[in-house]
C-alpha cells in the first residue's frame, strides 16, 4: 500500500531543542515517512537530517555555546562593576551552564578509547593502518584546541568571578569561595587572585596552616599586595596563639 504524504514529509526538519537542565542540544523527533530508497540513504539515520547538514550543525554548536557564555559572562561583568553581585552571580553561573553543553577533554579520551578497544575486540585480524586511520578520524562536537583553550579561560573567569562576588556578601560562604577557588587553582595553578582568595576562604575556616601556604604563594607573585601582606600577618598571629595554647595545655 502506498504512503500518502511521504515526499513531502521526508523533506521536514524538526528544530533541535535545549534542555534548560544540562545545557545540551537534542534534536527533535524524526520526521514522516520514507519517501523512498533514495531519499532514506540520503538521510542520517533517526534524525530525517541529511549527513552534511548535521555535520555542519554539530561543528556550528559548540561555537554557538562558547558564544552564549561568553555574552553571559560579559554581562555578569557588567553587573559586578554596578555592584548588583545577586544578578552577577546569576550571569556567571548562566555561562558556565552554556559550557555543560560541550564534549570535555576526559569525555573525548574515554570515547576515544572504548571506541578503540570495542574495534579491536570485534576485528581481532585488522591491520594497524587501518585502525589508526579510523582512530585518527575527526569526530564532529569535539572541541579544536583553540575552543578548548577559550573555554578553560572562560571557566576561570568566572570561577573566580564567583569567588569574588561571594566576597561582597554580608554572610560570606567561605566553604564556596573555597569550592571556586581551588577549581581555578587546579586549571591555573599560579592564578594570584584564586591563591589569595583561597587563602582568606581558609583563613575564615580556621584552616590556618592552609591559609598560609595559599597566602604565601600569592605573596610570591605579588609580594607588594597589602591585602595579601595583612592577611598573612592576621594568619600567623592565629597561628601563633593556637601554638601557645597548645603549650599551656601541656
Amino acid at each position: 500500500m502506498e504512503r500518502k504524504g511521504s515526499g513531502a514529509a521526508a523533506g521536514k526538519v524538526n528544530p533541535g531543542s535545549r534542555t534548560a537542565a544540562d545545557g545540551r542540544c537534542s534534536l527533535g523527533s524524526p520526521g514522516g515517512g520514507g519517501g523512498g530508497l533514495a531519499a532514506g540513504a540520503s538521510l542520517r539515520s533517526g534524525t530525517g537530517i541529511p549527513p552534511a547538514a548535521a555535520a555542519a550543525a554539530a561543528a556550528a554548536e559548540p561555537d554557538e555555546l562558547i558564544r552564549r557564555a561568553l555574552d553571559f559572562k560579559g554581562q555578569g561583568a557588567q553587573c559586578y562593576k554596578e555592584k548588583k553581585c545577586r544578578e552577577a552571580i546569576g550571569k556567571y553561573h548562566r555561562a558556565l551552564l552554556e559550557l555543560k553543553g560541550l564534549p570535555t577533554l576526559a569525555q573525548e579520551d574515554a570515547s576515544d578509547a572504548s571506541s578503540a578497544a570495542a574495534a579491536a575486540a570485534s576485528t581481532p585480524t585488522s591491520t594497524p593502518s587501518s585502525s589508526s586511520s579510523s582512530s585518527s578520524s575527526s569526530s564532529p562536537g569535539k572541541l579544536t584546541e583553540e575552543q578548548r583553550q577559550l573555554v578553560e579561560s572562560i571557566e576561570i573567569d568566572c570561577y573566580n568571578s564567583l569567588a569574588a562576588c561571594l566576597l561582597q556578601a554580608e554572610l560570606v560562604n567561605y566553604e564556596r569561595v573555597k569550592e571556586y577557588c581551588l577549581k581555578v587553582l587546579k586549571k591555573e595553578g599560579e592564578n594570584v587572585k584564586a591563591l589569595y582568595r583561597s587563602g582568606v576562604a581558609f583563613y575564615h575556616l580556621g584552616d590556618y596552616d592552609k591559609a598560609l601556604y595559599y597566602l604565601k604563594e600569592a605573596r610570591s607573585r605579588q609580594p607588594a599586595d597589602t591585602n595579601v601582606v595583612r592577611y598573612i600577618q592576621l594568619t600567623e598571629m592565629k597561628l601563633s596563639r593556637c601554638s601557645q595554647r597548645e603549650k599551656e595545655a601541656l
